[in-house]
């Protein structure tokens, strides 16, 4: 999976694919902050899935509230919402995110 705006930095030799799907009926900021040199915030809308890559050690922060100020609602470890590749074409293999 290609991330086009901010890159996964190259030092960075292994990253998995995680999934992390926004439950609420609130929007919400999802932002990975305890990576050198990468800059990772996507804008989660209720009842959207955010699928990317990210190195095996990364911490997803979820931010709500208001524009004015944003709390911190969770940190969730990467490795937790890793989710398998696709499987082959022919594969009767289901991949749920």
């Amino acid at each position: 999976m290609a991330q086009i705006l901010d890159p996964i930095p190259t030092n960075c030799s292994h990253h998995i694919l995680c999934c992390y799907a926004n439950t609420t009926s609130k929007m919400q900021i999802a932002r990975i902050a305890n990576i050198d040199n990468w800059y990772f915030e996507r804008v989660v809308f209720p009842g959207q899935r955010l699928v990317f890559e990210a190195p095996p050690e990364a911490i997803l922060e979820i931010h709500k509230g208001s524009i004015a100020s944003a709390i911190v609602a969770d940190r969730i470890p990467c490795v937790s919402l890793q989710v398998q590749e696709a499987p082959p074409p022919n594969s009767k293999e289901l991949i749920l995110c």
